[in-house]
């Protein structure tokens, strides 16, 4: 079933087609450059994730409604696997913080600094369309986006925290 946008929501999907451009772009520069595995495995599922949301919004412009339910159940598998790769890399995590000072972990910090901050960014840019839109279908896309762009945000934070490169006081 094809809708029509109204010309405000052709323009914010446009802009949020960029936005997610970009994400991908800094989640696949960052994964490369990540020392710690975990990171890296963290950095390309957001990346495949923000490709995921690319793909939606091209639909949406097209006027043709994603399915969404697809991205969950990887994401539930992609989560154990993580949890997984947390638990064998806790020794490895526990060394690397007696090392917290070093350039590695520096610059490990500032990319997921990088990150926490797009995201917020994008999360609030998803708020501001969602309410300004007219389109159900729509609106419902976006808000699975949203979710999924807050549960990057705090995965990078948990990362962070956990890592000594943030603290949640």
């Amino acid at each position: 079933m094809e809708f029509k946008l109204t010309k405000k929501e052709r323009f914010f999907l446009q802009d949020a087609k960029i936005q997610e451009k970009v994400c991908i772009q800094k989640y696949e520069n960052y994964a490369q450059q990540a020392k710690d595995p975990e990171l890296k495995q963290l950095l390309n599922k957001h990346a495949y994730q923000e490709q995921h949301h690319y793909d939606s919004i091209s639909l949406l412009l097209q006027g043709k409604k994603p399915d969404l339910g697809g991205n969950e159940e990887s994401n539930s598998s992609e989560e154990q696997q993580s949890n997984t790769n947390q638990n064998k890399h806790s020794e490895y995590t526990s060394i690397k913080n007696n090392f917290e000072g070093t350039m590695e972990n520096e610059n490990e910090k500032v990319m997921c600094l990088d990150l926490f901050s797009t995201e917020k960014y994008i999360s609030s840019t998803y708020d501001n369309d969602i309410f300004e839109c007219a389109n159900s279908e729509v609106r419902e896309v976006l808000q699975h986006i949203q979710k999924e762009e807050q549960t990057h945000g705090e995965e990078i934070l948990n990362y962070m925290n956990s890592h000594g490169m943030y603290k949640v006081k």
